[in-house]
């Protein structure tokens, strides 16, 4: 299997300073973005989830395959290049093995969430105020179907 960069070695390739923003929180940009060189941060609010810098790593996926504004701010912490695709749904439409990429990378995250939300649930299943409801809240959001 081709690697993400070599995939996406015909794109264009877009420089961002440390505290350029790829991705708004709340705008719908459209765009995919594969990581070249460089450190991103990955916002919610005010919030750091995660810092990503391995070449090949992908953000703005979630926005492009659900057509809905970006859930988080990422930006750039140090000098950084990417590729860019600004019609990213298309490009995911065209290329099946870059699709099946991000299909494995999401699987994985869910996967790391569910051992997460897991250890919280057995944390806090013997309380009786509003964390005990952990359950209650996991199971919601596992069967919550979004609005369009």
């Amino acid at each position: 299997m081709a690697s993400v960069l070599e995939i996406c070695r015909d794109l264009e390739k877009v420089s961002f300073a440390p505290g350029d923003v790829l991705l708004p929180q709340g705008q719908k940009t459209g765009c995919l973005y594969i990581l070249v060189s460089g450190k991103l941060e990955v916002l919610q609010g005010e919030t750091s989830i995660t810092f990503i810098s391995e070449p090949g790593s992908i953000v703005g996926e979630l926005s492009v395959l659900l057509d809905l504004p970006h859930q988080v701010d990422v930006k750039a912490v140090a000098p950084s290049v990417c590729h860019v695709t600004r019609g990213g749904r298309e490009f995911l439409g065209s290329s099946p093995e870059l699709t099946m990429m991000v299909a494995e990378l999401l699987a994985k995250r869910l996967k790391g969430m569910l051992g997460y939300l897991a250890d919280i649930k057995s944390q806090y299943e013997d309380r009786k105020d509003q964390l005990g409801m952990v359950d209650e809240v996991l199971l919601n959001l596992a069967h919550r179907i979004p609005r369009k």
